[in-house]
């Protein structure tokens, strides 16, 4: 009877609030996230105690799919939040505190603070975890780090993962396969600097490759977007974290991230981060300026803070080409290199604690000397096999999206 009541009361929601899926550029059908397919894991769900790793993107229409979830009578005892929290409200790389959800009282576990992943405890009070977070799909961006740790905890006490599969607006393959002596916060794995994989299929990739501590695995379910392949352009629905508030920015973060690793400013401390490059000594060589400024929740010391910067602003640019062509921009480090006048201190990254080294971004330590010795891109290029083509291959194993 329980089981009855579930799927009567899941029946009449669905009736009353249709979902509305978020849309991509296909002509012909519209794509249906993981998540908007309710009706293929809620019964699955009936009984369980659940576990979620959402945050802000995780919505099944327009509303959060833990708020949806809890409507249509899931038992979700623990909300698990990545890098900037579960509401999207912390600045990049601030630790989050765990918390109490204030508008469904459930405990929020933060896995970017004192953790990185569910204690024993926390899987002994749960039956099946969710994992429901949009990517755009860089290596270093980490939420294939939280996945990855969440799947470690899974696998250790044999509790199933269900992942709720969402498009990847980059879901292309480019960049230097990363050298692993340069293992960081910000590169995990051996893959390039642009995956082209969905949360899913590199969650088959972690298992398929060993990547977890002593090649153990972890079980899945994956339930799978509807009507997608990579070559579509896709817009994501919600902004995946405070500075990619835009689709643009989320089409140049692969290229402009790695700018993170120099002295050049990538926006941040502005309300257009990711869009814009500049520095204070390009004065003169460039008449577009911008001034970073401490804003809460963005960023509270960003580079060259409430100093004017001058240098190019990529607001217009055509960023879906980029997509369309597999291929990050390395024209525009090129450039800013040759213009900038001291160039001892482009990629010296002890000058500000808002820089990182360029070693670790791009994964490799020839690079850098690469852009100083003034080597084309294409030049630059040939140096990414064959370790890029190799990925390729690899990769075919594990896609679901064909």
């Amino acid at each position: 009877m329980k089981f009855v009541s579930f799927l009567l009361l899941f029946l009449l929601v669905s009736l009353k609030t249709p979902a509305k899926p978020a849309c991509s550029e296909s002509k012909t059908k519209t794509v249906v996230t993981g998540a908007d397919q309710t009706e293929k894991y809620l019964p699955y769900l009936n009984g369980k105690r659940v576990g979620m790793l959402v945050n802000q993107t995780s919505i099944i229409g327009h509303t959060l799919s833990v708020d949806s979830l809890r409507s249509l009578g899931v038992d979700i005892r623990i909300i698990f939040g990545p890098e900037h929290g579960f509401r999207a409200n912390a600045s990049n790389g601030a630790h989050v505190a765990d918390e109490v959800d204030p508008k469904t009282g459930i405990p929020i576990i933060s896995l970017y603070g004192q953790k990185r992943k569910p204690s024993e405890k926390n899987m002994a009070d749960i039956d099946v975890m969710i994992f429901d977070i949009a990517d755009v799909g860089c290596r270093f961006y980490t939420n294939i780090n939280t996945l990855a740790d969440i799947m470690e905890a899974c696998a250790e006490a044999g509790k199933e993962l269900i992942i709720l599969d969402r498009p990847n607006p980059n879901a292309y393959v480019d960049g230097p396969v990363l050298d692993m002596k340069f293992q960081s916060g910000i590169g995990k794995f051996p893959i390039p600097v642009t995956h082209g994989m969905t949360i899913g299929e590199f969650a088959q990739m972690i298992n398929g490759e060993g990547w977890l501590p002593g090649k153990t695995r972890c079980k899945l379910r994956i339930i799978p977007v509807k009507n997608y392949n990579h070559d579509m352009m896709y817009t994501l629905p919600v902004s995946p974290s405070p500075n990619l508030n835009t689709q643009q920015s989320i089409l140049l973060y692969p290229s402009l991230c790695l700018f993170e690793g120099t002295i050049i400013s990538q926006g941040r401390g502005t309300y257009m981060p990711f869009t814009v490059l500049g520095s204070p000594a390009l004065k003169g060589l460039y008449n577009f300026s911008f001034t970073p400024k401490s804003i809460h929740g963005l960023s509270e010391e960003p580079l060259h803070k409430n100093q004017t910067c001058y240098g190019l602003d990529l607001r217009n640019y055509n960023a879906e080409q980029m997509h369309k062509e597999g291929r990050i921009n390395l024209k525009w480090m090129i450039e800013l290199y040759k213009a900038y006048p001291e160039k001892e201190k482009f990629f010296d990254y002890t000058q500000s604690t808002a820089m990182g080294r360029i070693e670790r971004l791009i994964g490799n330590d020839v690079f850098k000397q690469q852009i100083i010795s003034g080597l084309s891109e294409e030049e630059i290029r040939r140096s990414w096999e064959p370790g890029l083509s190799a990925y390729k291959q690899m990769r075919k194993k594990y896609l679901i999206y064909q």
